[in-house]
């Protein structure tokens, strides 16, 4: 074989190209791909095929759950701080992210009834409504609950972090804080508002916001930030629609492994919403 068909059939090592890590960072260790690869430990018995795709289905969306709090805290800071771009720029990228977790379901979604009844014996009580993370991502959007948080009484640590937020500010509320720092005419109520208690519409801020769209140009920061936040929440129903959607296909109206009604549960997730003002607002529009 001649040296241009070696070069054709394979991509030859480059002389540069770090080779010995045994005092150097190698790929594996700066992920901690020991420890993340290892962390799957499926409980059926005999073990089931099908168990590790709900497993790792699971683990990668707390992975994202966790990206995405990292963004949305520090866009929430960088709002408070009347930093609006940089703001975008983190919130941009949380749509990014919920793309992914919304496409995710297409995966789980390859798992038959049959399938699912193999593993479903051996989830036991555990289900994805204990997500803590998934709870924080609801509080810091609006959905604030405190019945919710009892579910984690069992976990002072993740019990602690929901408490805190149940009573901070949302990133909403930062951004209707942000607005009357900028001269808007956000009404007391709102900003004086019990965050822990969910958003509810006030139709005087409706008020606010027709402005803002009769002439996006000349209040373009503000503009482009209320969609974005309706681009999240569009994306976040999304997210929760395909999830009823799989749990539709997979077990039917059977009750959730964590005790609740499961398909009737989830259905009812739909009818919430985190920014009110921001859709009530388009039935003005002109």
């Amino acid at each position: 074989m001649s040296d241009d068909a070696v070069d054709r059939a394979q991509r030859v090592l480059e002389e540069g190209i770090s080779t010995d890590f045994s005092k150097a960072m190698s790929y594996g260790a700066y992920l901690d791909l020991d420890t993340l690869l290892a962390a799957q430990h499926p409980r059926s018995e005999p073990q089931q095929h099908d168990e590790l795709l709900f497993i790792i289905q699971h683990q990668v969306a707390e992975l994202w759950l966790k990206l995405l709090l990292h963004e949305m805290h520090s866009a929430r800071a960088l709002i408070a701080a009347d930093e609006l771009p940089p703001a975008l720029k983190r919130l941009a990228r949380v749509k990014h992210v919920q793309k992914q977790l919304v496409e995710q379901w297409d995966v789980l979604a390859t798992l038959t009834p049959s399938e699912y009844a193999q593993i479903r014996p051996f989830l036991a009580t555990s289900s994805g409504f204990q997500s803590h993370q998934y709870r924080a991502v609801e509080f810091l959007l609006g959905n604030k609950n405190a019945d919710m948080v009892r579910v984690f009484e069992h976990s002072p640590h993740e019990h602690a972090e929901l408490m805190r937020l149940l009573g901070e500010p949302t990133i909403y509320d930062e951004f209707l804080r942000f607005l009357a720092r900028r001269g808007y005419a956000v009404p007391e109520a709102v900003l004086e508002r019990d965050v822990t208690q969910p958003y509810r519409l006030d139709e005087d801020l409706v008020a606010v916001f027709e402005a803002v769209y009769a002439s996006p140009s000349e209040h373009w920061g503000v503009y482009e930030t209320c969609e974005e936040l309706v681009d999240i929440e569009d994306l976040f129903q999304q997210w929760r629609f395909r999830h009823l959607q799989v749990v539709t296909r997979t077990i039917g109206h059977r009750q959730g492994t964590g005790g609740s009604s499961g398909v009737g549960f989830l259905r009812k997730a739909l009818d919430l919403t985190f920014f009110p003002e921001l859709y009530a607002v388009r039935a003005l529009v002109e």
